[in-house]
């Protein structure tokens, strides 16, 4: 069985659309959150996981856009927070409010969740992984870091599919990654996407301008 993982597609329709054209075929597609925030398209990302009816669980920005308080945190977060609240529709900012924090998939062998088993706003970087991460499933997936790493245990994998839509680990390019869950095995994934249009609709957008530079360089 191949399952596709994308993760922090962070309202990139670009990105995305890049990621599902290179992705081979698949018998299960997941999602470990963040479908929104930063970048222009909320509306048409959440959308997609809609349509497609992806299993995905709720990240920070997804919680935050369905909520009613302000963010205090930096400021292209901020901004892309009341945009993806000004662009989605009541329905769309329900889906988002209704989004489980952890999920359990594919016979229960892979559990989702954004940033941590025991705290979904926790970031876990690839040096905190470890067996101990691991419960009953056969992979973990998460997500929040936007850098892309797997580590592969006599317990089971760990693996973060890397950000979809606003990568962190220097490398522009969209990630995601495939597993085979009969081998237990992980191919990281990554698709060169038309950057300078996402920069533009940043700037059209009103958004940050660093929103959109960074997407450059990958961080």
């Amino acid at each position: 069985m191949r399952v596709g993982v994308i993760s922090d597609v962070h309202a990139n329709r670009v990105a995305l659309r890049a990621v599902l054209d290179d992705m081979p075929a698949v018998d299960a597609l997941l999602n470990a959150g963040d479908v929104v925030g930063y970048n222009p398209w909320p509306a048409e990302c959440v959308a997609e996981m809609r349509d497609r009816g992806i299993p995905t669980v709720q990240g920070n920005h997804d919680r935050m856009v369905a909520g009613s308080g302000n963010y205090r945190g930096n400021r292209m977060a901020a901004a892309g927070i009341e945009h993806a609240r000004d662009r989605l529709s009541d329905d769309q900012v329900a889906w988002l409010a209704d989004l489980p924090t952890e999920r359990r998939c594919c016979e229960g062998r892979v559990k989702v969740v954004h940033g941590h088993p025991d705290d979904p706003d926790r970031y876990t970087r690839p040096h905190e992984f470890g067996p101990d991460l691991l419960g009953d499933e056969d992979v973990l997936v998460m997500g929040h870091t936007h850098v892309q790493h797997h580590e592969a245990y006599d317990a089971g994998v760990v693996l973060n599919p890397g950000s979809v839509g606003q990568p962190r680990d220097d490398d522009p390019r969209a990630a995601y990654a495939l597993v085979d869950l009969d081998a237990l095995s992980v191919e990281e994934r990554r698709v060169a996407y038309d950057v300078e249009s996402v920069v533009d609709a940043v700037a059209s957008a009103g958004l940050p301008e660093r929103t959109g530079t960074r997407l450059r360089e990958g961080y």
